[in-house]
């Protein structure tokens, strides 16, 4: 209930298993399936928002501005499309909106919208095949970075990054990215966060980014917390 009054996102929700708890807000569409249509849509590059209105445009130029979050963004641009071709019909992927931003409670991000018509061989299961992991948490080439996140991570990112949303009876679908989470597990609430790394990346500016977007989420525990005393 409080992420969703601190921290409105595309993709609210709560789910509760035999042996974890997860609730969150996610701001990115892995994958969505609407009569035969898919769309992702990648979110890459990323600023803090501002204290004023004219702090914030500041910072949504500079994110424009910035080369090394503009290569980010249209390499992962560029694996959605791949992606989606994997399981589109021939030339219909195409993308529909490029480098707009889009705006959270504690960040802004360059985002992007792929589309493809869905091959007649295929169905919404496919389509999620294709695409996950999500790039924007993967890299590029996807296999070889999923190589490097294995060797290089400590431990198994769990559900963070997993695909969650629904399916439904018309062969429709629509799936987030499981980012701005919490999960509790044996006890324990685990936050996690991440940055795209690139070549020129800084890395006190990375890990200021992971703290950026795992802000909303740690807000709303300590505002849940607060309230439960």
């Amino acid at each position: 209930r409080v992420l969703r009054v601190t921290n409105p996102s595309p993709y609210m929700f709560y789910l509760s298993g035999t042996d974890i708890e997860i609730a969150g807000a996610s701001p990115e569409t892995l994958v969505r399936l609407e009569n035969g249509i898919l769309h992702t849509f990648p979110l890459a590059g990323t600023r803090p928002r501002g204290k004023s209105d004219e702090e914030d445009l500041r910072l949504e130029r500079e994110l424009l501005a910035d080369p090394k979050e503009l290569a980010e963004h249209n390499m992962l641009v560029d694996l959605g499309r791949n992606d989606l071709g994997r399981v589109s019909r021939f030339g219909s992927v195409q993308v529909e909106r490029l480098r707009d931003i889009e705006r959270y409670s504690h960040v802004m991000h360059i985002a992007s919208n792929v589309r493809g018509e869905l091959r007649e061989d295929c169905d919404a299961l496919d389509a999620i095949a294709a695409v996950l992991p999500a790039g924007t948490l993967s890299g590029a080439p996807k296999i070889r970075a999923c190589q490097l996140i294995g060797e290089m991570e400590g431990v198994k990112r769990g559900v963070y990054g997993g695909a969650i949303g629904y399916l439904d009876f018309t062969g429709n679908m629509d799936v987030c990215i499981g980012i701005r989470i919490a999960f509790a597990q044996d006890g324990r609430v685990f936050v996690r966060a991440g940055a795209g790394i690139v070549a020129d990346s800084v890395p006190d500016n990375e890990y200021q980014e992971c703290l950026n977007k795992a802000g909303a989420t740690l807000d709303a525990l300590r505002i849940a917390g607060e309230g439960m005393r």
